[in-house]
């Protein structure tokens, strides 16, 4: 068999992060270069004056009807930078803020503006990033107060320079980082020459990449998606609000119909705190469950200290050059994958389901070809749940543990040195990194012992053939097989031929599809709501 098991860093598979171009909407960014402290939900009783332009935009609020004297929560300065702080104790799951559909800027709001029409064939995302730069600069903008107290940028890996991003050489951080912008510039390319230079009259601004990187960091952080027919939703005010990993739950936001204003009613984002508090202290949500830190890295700009948000991305590809290339990639589509499967590693969790079979498929060759054939296509995938012959399952767990021991030598720093740079104070992007690269390198550790135990326990394993000879009886009373079946399934067999294909630079992981990461997100972490 020449079966290629694509590599990337290794020899068998391409490692990397699966990208989620370019969205997963959802909580926040940070408005300050300071990490997130993971485990607080801080009380804040000496209160620090906000900045001027955040006392403007409440007051804008109070015009439009948003808030009262009796809104529970306020702006505040916090760890994080800007918050939301209790003004009295909270009640778990009380409502602390509604914000009126008036007020949120979503594809609805491009729609109703100036440049709706010819965003009118554009992602929705687009359309949005695009609204975005053109009302921040507009002196009559309904949002002006709102754009005063956003940031220009976080500590999210897209706006690293690329003397920061050297800190992450080796990680699938790093491919993902750059596949991301990559990607976003292409589209600001595509869309300054199909939309914004052809109608001056309506941008009158310049736009540059960087104020497009701006809009995109906004969305890819900020947006809501959970609610009732919105897939994406910026909502002043409550876009404030912060990530605690004490928190969770993600059921915290809702889309009710309600009083907007004196005499008038509209859909409302209702925000109820998934915690109970006391005045001062900080309201908090979890952005996501399921995200990785590097995924947290790349969205938000911090990551947190647990171990069990740390991951590694295993992708596995049938090559086009396997002559049994048709074969398996039926096999793969009608268990539910393709022609590449990417499988998350997480700290301290069994290999995730399917893993071990498509790494059989795979590696499926030689006298075990057999099984590709059309009478077993019903239940091949079944046979490969389990080990199908010595030479297939050493040829996963040998190019398993040469990849990994590559990768590893892909990073700059070792473990040991990683855990000595986080004793000392670190900039808020080198802790991100430092921790990203630790938790890669542990991963890569881990996989590589779980693969090192299956090479010792080849010999104890029982395979296909022996599994096939009980069921046809032909086992003697100790498992030996009878006659000179027995002889001829000892023979030792040669390895099937391997090649492979070393990469210094991850791949880039799948097409490039918009996601987005949504605050309070009904889905899990990679099958976010798509940008359609």
């Amino acid at each position: 068999m020449a079966s290629v098991f694509s590599a990337c860093s290794g020899s068998a598979f391409l490692f990397h992060s699966r990208s989620f171009f370019p969205f997963a909407a959802k909580g926040p960014l940070l408005h300050l270069k300071r990490p997130l402290s993971a485990n607080c939900v801080a009380s804040l009783r000496t209160e620090i004056s906000v900045p001027p332009a955040v006392d403007t935009f409440w007051q804008w609020l109070k015009e439009e009807g948003v808030v009262s004297g009796k809104t529970p929560v306020k702006p505040g300065v916090v760890p994080e930078g800007l918050g939301l702080v209790a003004l009295k104790d909270i009640s778990r799951n009380e409502v602390v803020l509604q914000v009126p559909k008036r007020l949120w800027i979503n594809p609805d709001a491009v729609a109703a503006s100036e440049i709706g029409k010819v965003c009118s064939g554009l992602k929705p995302w687009l359309a949005v990033a695009l609204f975005l730069i053109r009302e921040r600069s507009r002196g009559d903008s309904l949002w002006k107060h709102y754009f005063s107290i956003l940031p220009r940028e976080t500590d999210s890996t897209i706006y690293w320079s690329e003397e920061e991003l050297k800190e992450l050489q080796g990680t699938q951080l790093l491919n993902t980082t750059l596949s991301v912008k990559e990607y976003v510039e292409s589209e600001f390319r595509r869309l300054e020459e199909e939309i914004i230079l052809p109608n001056k009259k309506l941008f009158p601004s310049p736009i540059t990449l960087d104020d497009f990187f701006w809009a995109f960091g906004i969305l890819r952080s900020r947006a809501f998606s959970r609610l009732r027919n919105e897939n994406l939703v910026v909502i002043p005010l409550a876009d404030l609000i912060n990530h605690s990993a004490r928190v969770t739950t993600e059921d915290h936001a809702y889309e009710i119909k309600g009083a907007a204003g004196l005499f008038s009613w509209d859909y409302l984002f209702s925000l109820r705190s998934p915690l109970s508090l006391k005045a001062g202290d900080q309201v908090y949500i979890q952005y996501d469950l399921n995200k990785s830190n590097a995924e947290l890295a790349l969205d938000y700009g911090f990551i947190e200290p647990n171990a069990d948000r740390n991951a590694y991305t295993l992708t596995l590809q049938i090559s086009e050059s396997d002559p049994f290339f048709d074969d398996k990639l039926d096999i793969a589509e009608s268990s539910g994958f393709g022609e590449k499967a990417y499988f998350d590693i997480f700290h301290n969790r069994p290999l995730p389901p399917g893993l071990l079979p498509y790494l059989r498929l795979v590696a499926l060759g030689g006298t075990d070809a057999f099984l590709l054939e059309s009478i077993f296509r019903n239940s091949i995938w079944g046979h490969l749940e389990l080990p199908v012959s010595r030479d297939n399952e050493e040829l996963i767990c040998r190019v398993v543990r040469e990849t990994c021991k590559t990768a590893l030598a892909g990073y700059h720093t070792t473990i040991e040195e990683d855990q000595k740079l986080k004793e000392a104070k670190l900039d808020s992007r080198l802790a991100i990194a430092v921790g990203i690269r630790e938790g890669e390198k542990k991963l890569l550790q881990q996989i590589d012992e779980i693969f090192k135990e299956k090479e010792l326990e080849l010999d104890q394993l029982e395979y296909y053939q022996e599994r096939r000879l009980k069921d046809l009886g032909l086992c003697g009373e100790n498992g030996d097989i009878l006659g000179d079946l027995g002889n001829s399934s000892r023979k030792q067999k040669q390895l099937h031929p391997l090649r492979t294909r070393f990469c210094l630079h991850f791949q880039r992981p799948r097409k490039h599809k918009l996601l987005v990461n949504h605050k309070g997100k009904s889905s899990t972490t990679n099958p976010c709501h798509a940008f359609t």
